[in-house]
């Protein structure tokens, strides 16, 4: 699949595109005129900088409004895409986009577009140029993919050509079924871009919401395979408006660009089943197979408060292994869940939450999908005795280690000391973890995560918070073993104030263990009693259950699959932990517990004295 990327995806000047694009692998851009006209070199120079750089100059985007009008602006038109062809000749560039009218187009005679567009490759003849045109989702008469191919199949001109962008064909919900009814030499260019599924007019989605591929909502997998059916074997381009894309750094977002075309040539050739029939001349590979995780094997904690740390963690039941025998952290464990403890590294910026160890079946597999998928490696000083474990970075800075499943504990455990003793057990294993993701990494971690690790995307929601809105995107494996939720808060001066970072740990008995832990001095966020009336209302629950509830600081969640108990630790620095207790089938996070959670923590916040942790 030769890869393109179109210049509004990325902030910067036009060479800091280029550059980006060409670390990231591409094989071409596209360039938005408004780029160039904001550039200080010659097209002869911008021409060459892509030759240097090894970038092919795939498309020359937009020309609009050319088409459905009277006698004298389709004469201006031609002369406005006569200088155009001139510029591209310059460029070396050999297609225009040319989107359909939405603001001069008098008529929505198809014969009429058609005769026009005509005259438009008489014109892109004598320039050796081509014409791709594109039905947009708001075009004043021509809206429809289908449309615009019935328009250029009229117009019948070697020159004359459709670009097929997805947003545009399934944000309308058309169906790309009948993309196989294009010739493959009248698909002059593709467009990709995903976008959440959101009710709002289609401009306003178009110009602010578009995603990469795998970040949305769209079934880009078979868009693609109906294109690989026609024999279409051009660029597969990107086009992504997005407010957040370009603010941020664009060799970041050049990179997760180049994943998400990774990840969608992987669902393609999932959908084509390993075979596009006898038109496909593009070729797909599926990313190598991996198996769900069998278990979250740790979870490692970065902070400079770790004695607190250390306190809440004994106070939970967890039980200390001392330090690494060679590295700076130390490990703590209750049942199959185990944490790492150190402090920040102060050589590059690590969230709280610095890494998770996975348990799978093929390490190296999973080592070469996330490698395949643009993921850094993260090499592990180990000494001959040690386990060996394979990592890779997150967009947000954290790492993800994988390690051979075993039928005990973890090879790697016995790198640090035996636990101490301790009383029963009530915490069973690692439940979910929750991140917080710095606003221009949040569509790259759900990608990451998507993509990589094979999580599924489950329905986000937003959570009202008492500085706004909590927006959180859960994914998990198929089985549940792994969930991790991405919360993007409201601004990052107010992450600190709503700390939606922390662990879950599953319990068997939240109620025994909360006991437990008060008898040991843990003291849990503090929740109102309107909370408890509130329940009590809602869900009838029997009184002596309440009591304890309460008495405990316990939430609660009911739906038909079952019951959800769980109990959170007040904020230390920048993470907090939290215990729960599935009952039944319970499924959920106990969403409508959070608004109230997040009030309980900003109010702890205010009333802390200044200069103590909160």
């Amino acid at each position: 699949m030769r890869t393109s990327i179109a210049t509004v995806c990325l902030s910067g000047t036009l060479d800091e595109k280029f550059v980006a694009a060409k670390e990231a692998g591409f094989d071409g851009v596209e360039i938005f005129e408004p780029d160039l006209v904001a550039s200080p070199h010659s097209p002869e120079a911008i021409r060459a900088r892509a030759q240097e750089l090894g970038l092919t100059l795939d498309l020359y985007q937009p020309f609009r409004d050319f088409e459905g009008v009277g006698p004298d602006l389709l004469e201006q038109n031609l002369r406005r895409a006569e200088a155009k062809f001139t510029l591209m000749n310059r460029l070396g560039i050999d297609t225009m986009l040319l989107c359909s009218n939405v603001a001069t187009a008098r008529s929505g005679d198809e014969q009429l577009a058609a005769a026009q567009l005509r005259q438009l490759g008489d014109l892109a003849e004598r320039y050796g140029v081509r014409v791709a045109y594109e039905a947009l989702a708001w075009g004043r008469f021509v809206d429809s993919y289908e449309v615009a191919a019935r328009i250029v199949r009229l117009a019948d001109h070697p020159r004359i050509g459709v670009c097929l962008d997805s947003f545009h064909i399934l944000s309308k919900g058309h169906n790309p079924e009948a993309i196989e009814t294009i010739p493959a030499e009248k698909i002059f260019f593709v467009q990709m871009a995903d976008a959440p599924l959101l009710s709002m007019d289609v401009l306003s989605w178009s110009r602010h919401h578009r995603l990469f591929p795998g970040e949305g909502g769209f079934a880009l997998g078979a868009f693609m395979g109906h294109l690989v059916r026609t024999g279409y074997d051009g660029p597969v381009s990107l086009e992504i408006f997005n407010d957040t894309f370009r603010q941020s750094d664009p060799r970041d977002t050049a990179i997760d660009a180049r994943r998400s075309l990774r990840w969608l040539e992987h669902e393609t050739a999932i959908w084509l089943g390993g075979s596009g029939g006898r038109a496909a001349r593009m070729s797909t590979a599926a990313l190598p197979a991996v198996a769900p995780p069998s278990d979250v094997n740790y979870v490692e904690l970065r902070t400079d408060a770790i004695d607190q740390m250390r306190d809440l963690l004994t106070q939970l039941g967890f039980r200390a292994h001392g330090r690494h025998r060679t590295k700076s952290v130390e490990l703590w464990s209750q049942g199959a869940a185990r944490m790492v403890l150190g402090r920040p590294e102060t050589d590059r910026h690590q969230p709280t939450v610095a890494g998770m160890g996975l348990s799978v079946r093929d390490p190296e597999a999973a080592l070469r999908r996330a490698t395949d998928l643009l993921a850094p490696r993260v090499y592990r000083v180990e000494d001959p005795d040690d386990e060996t474990l394979v990592g890779v970075r997150a967009p947000d800075g954290s790492e993800v280690f994988f390690g051979a499943e075993s039928a005990g504990e973890p090879g790697w455990v016995r790198e640090f000391g035996p636990p101490a003793g301790g009383d029963a057990a009530h915490i069973e294993c690692v439940d979910h973890i929750n991140l917080a993701q710095p606003w221009q990494h949040f569509d790259a971690g759900v990608l990451f995560l998507h993509s990589v690790l094979d999580l599924h995307t489950q329905p986000s929601m937003e959570v009202a918070a008492p500085v706004g809105l909590v927006r959180s995107q859960v994914l998990a494996s198929a089985d549940g073993v792994l969930r991790v939720a991405l919360n993007l808060v409201p601004s990052a001066a107010d992450a600190d104030a709503i700390l939606p970072q922390h662990i879950a740990f599953a319990a068997s008995d939240v109620l025994a263990l909360a006991r437990a832990a008060r008898d040991r001095g843990f003291r849990p966020l503090d929740i109102p009693t309107n909370y408890y009336d509130d329940i009590q209302a809602r869900f009838d629950i029997a009184p002596e259950l309440l009591a304890d509830l309460q008495e405990l600081n316990v939430m609660y969640d009911r739906d038909e699959s079952g019951e959800f108990l769980h109990f959170y630790t007040h904020p230390i620095g920048t993470v907090f932990l939290e215990v729960v207790e599935r009952r039944d089938d319970y499924a959920g996070y106990g969403a409508l517990n959070a608004p109230v959670r997040l009030a309980a923590q900003y109010q702890q916040r205010r009333d802390a004295p200044e200069g103590v942790p909160a």
